[in-house]
């Protein structure tokens, strides 16, 4: 039996929302796989974490972020192709960003979310091999997709640590784990030390001249003065979080549940979570804002990898950035593109009583929040030979009544579903 696992990119919202996303989309496929499931709600992380989607990844297929996650910075650098220093560099996630020059208040996170992925390399080749002032400090900046990018902050010669804040002040930097804040000062902020060590005091240093000097340049960068004319925010900040100074130790996917897995994910993060794991990750063209050909390609990719794997691990996006924006009609748009252009083609293509089949989402992005909050998430899992439950449709709300209950952890989830699986063989 092989195994689909759909995770929907921020598609779920807040109990308290009515109607949610999921309530007011027309979701006649996504409906279909849970009236043929058992059905639940489930916290990624745990009750009370509002988690980022790195964090969410790792504990959706199996392992639990408390225990492996050294941060999201290295994670983001293995997906773009980068290895870093243990010791001596620290990886962060970063977001070219929109600034007031002088006051460094924050216009927008994104840089209005139309920064082009090709403006954006042009951008980071400018900061990329920037020299700092102390402790033989450099720094290493590659544009991902989009406003996304990762920097690393080096010394060659001196020991730094990835225990600093973050400068995104809409991330909160707990443990490891980067959280939401529900609400916060927008303005970029200093990098702080958060133990009271040299080598933390010294990467605090080197980040703030860093993102002093990112200021400096991308503001008289070609590429702003050109974003200027059209009419467009300059991307003239980078907003640096989730540091970390290695990549987490652990037992790869196959060894752990005794299935091999291939992954369809287009970010680099997710990508470094599926390497890390040892799962083998398909090539997929970067989205394009055509939907059809992006979610088809999605799918070709998934189908292929089922005829060498056990199981694939399908990640989507489209539901997540509207519910960042607060816009409640467009987020239920982007859940019914799934459901056309994803769900209703796999459907066509597999037999129900051949495959088994899970339906969720890493995290609650709620356009009442414009966040990632700590909402439950709704679960759908289908295995052939396992009686359903009497839930008819993919939403919070019905997903609450299922048999699945609540599941507090999502690294709970996996080996719940191995065993179903199991008991049917």
């Amino acid at each position: 039996m092989k195994l689909i696992y759909l995770v929907i990119d921020g598609a779920a919202d807040s109990l308290s929302d009515k109607p949610t996303s999921l309530e007011l989309a027309n979701t006649p496929h996504l409906d279909a796989i849970a009236s043929a499931s058992l059905c639940g709600l489930m916290y990624t992380i745990g009750r009370g974490v509002a988690p980022e989607s790195d964090a969410a990844v790792l504990a959706l297929l199996s392992y639990d972020p408390h225990r492996y996650y050294t941060g999201r910075g290295p994670l983001e650098a293995l997906g773009a192709g980068l290895s870093i220093r243990e010791g001596y560099e620290v990886a962060f996630r970063a977001n070219f960003a929109t600034v007031n020059e002088s006051t460094l208040e924050i216009i927008d996170r994104r840089a209005g979310r139309r920064l082009e992925s090709e403006e954006a390399h042009r951008l980071a080749a400018a900061l990329d091999g920037m020299k700092l002032s102390a402790y033989d400090g450099y720094v290493r900046v590659k544009a991902t997709i989009g406003h996304r990018a990762v920097v690393i902050i080096g010394s060659k010669t001196y020991k730094l640590s990835d225990e600093v804040d973050n400068t995104d002040p809409a991330y909160a930097k707990v443990g490891k784990i980067s959280v939401a804040r529900p609400s916060y000062e927008k303005k970029l902020m200093p990098c702080k030390p958060l133990s009271d060590t040299p080598e933390a005091r010294r990467t605090a240093e080197l980040v703030n001249e860093f993102t002093r000097r990112a200021v400096e340049i991308l503001s008289r960068h070609p590429v702003n003065k050109e974003r200027v004319k059209r009419g467009l925010l300059k991307a003239n900040a980078i907003l640096l979080r989730d540091s970390g100074g290695s990549l987490p130790r652990v037992k790869p996917i196959a060894e752990k549940l005794g299935l091999k897995f291939g992954a369809v994910v287009e970010m680099p993060v997710e990508k470094g979570i599926a390497r890390l794991l040892g799962m083998e990750v398909a090539e997929v063209p970067p989205p394009t804002g055509d939907k059809a050909r992006d979610y088809r390609d999605r799918l070709e990719a998934a189908l292929s990898l089922l005829e060498r794997v056990d199981a694939v691990y399908v990640h989507l996006k489209g539901p997540d950035e509207p519910g960042h924006d607060g816009l409640l009609e467009e987020k239920a748009k982007a859940i019914e593109d799934v459901d056309s252009h994803f769900v209703k083609l796999l459907l066509n293509r597999i037999n129900l009583n051949e495959y088994a089949i899970i339906v969720t989402s890493d995290h609650a992005t709620p356009p009442s929040a414009k966040a990632h909050t700590d909402d439950p998430v709704p679960v759908a899992v289908h295995v052939p030979g396992v009686e359903p439950d009497d839930v008819q449709k993919f939403t919070e709300r019905e997903c609450a009544k299922g048999r699945l209950g609540i599941i507090e952890h999502g690294w709970e989830l996996l080996p719940r579903v191995k065993d179903l699986m199991s008991m049917t063989a």
